[in-house]
């Protein structure tokens, strides 16, 4: 068979497996449709498939259909990324900021703590070496793999709460305020942990350049027709993930950085939620096959499990305390924390995405990668079947 009809096979396999699991396995209260995908291109990868039909998955996922897939999972993520800097509205947290700076600065600070705690024992020795990557300070290792653990998926956060029917609620809108100022953070961080010494002067160059630009583009899009825009927001994302790549950063924060600067109230909101919906549908999945690919269990299955709880434990624990010590500062009633921490605790996606980064950037290991995987899907895969009995509770 010929690369495009292995590349097609490929193709077949990453839409119609998941959406089987999902459908026939009505996994939605406990697994989403995206999760299911994550999941599957973990065991689509080399750690599950490879190592059970080794000959079946160099057959299929061979280099030239691999590449192939590559740079589809790149544009994807690159949408998906810029979409949801676009979505960023801080106006609200803005009319709110006493209370939204202090729950989501602890939501971020007491799990970001905990991670830390985690990953610095991880990378101590204690459990065997080859955890953290070949060209990554400590710091960097330890700020990464903590920011992971506090990290929020906005996206799937949205989705969540639209399912739990409380997204246009007064509770859902705030949720939506702390998680938003907390991605804000956690990019600032990426960017701090990604700054190249050896090419500062292209990163403040690129910087400025962006800043300069941000400007021109926002009296552009306001001055071109509506049919216009999203053609010129394409070519913008396109220089931006360029011009941050070539610096040293990674094109996905320039694609982040890109959205940011750009108003919803320029486009369709209807369009705007479609577009997203059709790029989690139509691209995503390959994204997420690729992902699984680059799990590796070199370090042993039981030690990558083992990292992965205890990364997990730190995640969730901290936001829920973190949020806890909120609520008791601000006098909220009873069981709205708990509500609150579990929905922030919610990691896949954009989680996946920085961890992609920093295997991407050499910060840390294919087997951290592997553990910070596991750890993204088993906390999202708790929030619901939690979050619904204490929501009607709450109610």
């Amino acid at each position: 068979m010929n690369t495009t009809e292995i590349y097609l096979i490929a193709m077949g396999i990453v839409f119609t497996l998941p959406y089987l699991i999902w459908r026939l396995g009505r996994t939605e209260l406990v697994a989403p449709l995206v999760v299911v995908q994550i999941i599957t291109g973990i065991l689509l990868g080399p750690g599950v498939l490879g190592a059970f039909f080794p000959a079946y998955y160099q057959f299929v996922f061979n280099p030239s259909v691999v590449q192939s897939l590559t740079g589809v999972a790149w544009w994807a993520v690159m949408l998906f990324v810029f979409l949801a800097g676009i979505e960023l509205d801080l106006s609200q947290a803005w009319a709110a900021k006493k209370e939204s700076a202090l729950t989501a600065g602890l939501a971020l600070l007491v799990p970001l703590i905990f991670g830390a705690a985690a990953a610095s024992y991880i990378n101590s020795g204690q459990m065997g070496t080859g955890w953290i990557g070949a060209s990554a300070k400590d710091w960097q290792f330890t700020m990464g793999v903590a920011m992971s653990c506090a990290v929020t998926a906005l996206p799937i956060l949205i989705l969540l709460m639209e399912k739990l029917e409380i997204l246009r609620q007064p509770l859902g809108q705030r949720i939506l305020r702390y998680a938003s100022l907390d991605d804000i953070a956690i990019w600032g961080v990426l960017a701090l942990i990604l700054m190249d010494w050896e090419r500062m002067g292209k990163q403040v160059f690129f910087l400025l350049a962006f800043g300069v630009l941000s400007i021109v583009l926002r009296r552009l899009m306001q001055a071109v027709p509506p049919a216009d825009r999203w053609y010129v927001a394409l070519i913008w994302l396109i220089l931006c993930s360029l011009g941050a790549d070539w610096s040293g950063l990674h094109f996905m924060v320039g694609a982040f950085l890109a959205g940011v600067v750009i108003d919803a109230a320029w486009f369709d909101q209807t369009q705007m939620d479609l577009l997203r919906k059709h790029v989690l549908l139509v691209m995503m999945p390959v994204f997420f096959l690729s992902t699984g690919l680059k799990t590796n269990w070199a370090m042993g299955g039981t030690l990558v499990f083992v990292a992965a709880a205890m990364l997990l434990l730190a995640s969730v624990a901290g936001k829920l305390l973190g949020v806890r010590l909120a609520g008791k500062i601000l006098r909220w009633p009873d069981g709205e924390a708990s509500v609150i921490g579990w929905l922030l605790q919610t990691k896949a996606l954009i989680m996946i995405i920085f961890a992609n980064i920093l295997l991407d950037k050499q910060i840390i290991s294919s087997a951290t990668f592997t553990a910070l995987l596991l750890m993204a899907v088993a906390s999202t895969m708790l929030t619901t079947p939690v979050v619904s009995p204490k929501l009607k509770q709450l109610k």
